[in-house]
């Protein structure tokens, strides 16, 4: 029989936790659940070593944290030292964390970005390797990730987008806009992309989990027009009224059958969309048609 790894820093010990159990991991854990894409069709799962604990199930790559280390960068950490996985093809959706009183699990969900083939690693693994989503219930799943899985399926298949009237966000705050409102837009954008990067709080978004990395659709008008698009925020130039194109870009990602950041959104995708406004009039249009909305200073603190 193989025989574990030893201990190499602080976080490999176990914990006794308030609930009566002990979990791996003095400063918590995490492991990343990596799709191949939204909605997922696959899931690159971990089989388990024999002298692990519940060895012979099936979960995540991942393992303890280290001291201070965020659940993300944890989580890809883990799963390039097990499962092979390039942390440049990765890509957050979201976060869910099993809190005990004395211990924490993040699920890290992402999605990779370009395809590629699983392998172990190390020897914490019988196997890595694409496992169908319809196929994960019935292999002997490692028992908190059967416990989470009809959660985690629910958000594997959930797509949040944020659109942003650029000219109300712009507009609320006194920083000399009006002298350049292609200027405040581009700023506004790569503002936007920052926050893309390290993700929403879910309760921004009201949505369940812990953070969510939607993608986030700027709409710009008039004069502040001229602005392109990054990597992370899609710009749309509205035609004419810049309300008229934020309530056509919830239409179109409401009804899952038109283009959003330059792909088609699949049947089986849920869009949950907020868009960013103070302004009454569109906060009325777009909740008619399924969105939700928040105001400017919501997003920008």
């Amino acid at each position: 029989m193989t025989h574990p790894p030893r201990a190499t820093h602080p976080s490999d010990a176990w914990v006794q936790c308030g609930c009566g159990a002990k979990h791996w991991g003095t400063f918590g854990a995490a492991g990343l659940l990596l799709a191949d894409g939204v909605p997922a069709d696959r899931l690159v799962l971990q089989h388990r070593a024999l002298w692990s604990h519940h060895g012979g199930t099936w979960g995540l790559p991942g393992g303890a944290l280290l001291p201070e280390e965020s659940a993300v960068v944890g989580a890809v950490r883990e799963a390039v030292e097990e499962a092979g996985i390039d942390a440049a093809n990765v890509r957050p959706h979201a976060t869910w964390t099993l809190t005990h009183p004395d211990w924490s699990y993040t699920t890290v969900l992402a999605r990779m970005l370009s395809d590629f083939t699983p392998s172990p690693t190390d020897a914490e693994s019988l196997d890595v390797a694409w496992v169908a989503v319809d196929g994960v219930p019935s292999l002997p799943l490692l028992p908190a990730f059967a416990d989470a899985w009809p959660t985690l399926r629910w958000m594997l298949d959930l797509r949040p987008v944020v659109v942003i009237d650029a000219a109300n966000v712009v507009g609320s705050r006194p920083n000399g806009w009006w002298r350049d409102r292609a200027g405040a837009n581009e700023r506004l954008r790569d503002e936007l992309d920052v926050l893309a990067r390290v993700g929403f709080e879910a309760a921004l978004l009201r949505l369940p989990g812990g953070r969510w990395w939607p993608d986030l659709v700027l709409v710009t008008e008039g004069q502040g027009r001229g602005v392109s698009s990054t990597e992370r925020v899609q710009v749309v130039e509205a035609p004419g009224s810049g309300d008229d194109a934020v309530v056509e870009a919830v239409h179109a990602l409401r009804d899952n059958g038109r283009e959003a950041r330059g792909e088609v959104l699949a049947p089986r995708a849920t869009s949950a969309v907020t868009v960013v406004t103070a302004d009454r009039e569109l906060r009325e249009r777009v909740t008619a048609v399924g969105a939700r909305t928040i105001g400017p200073r919501a997003l920008l603190s």
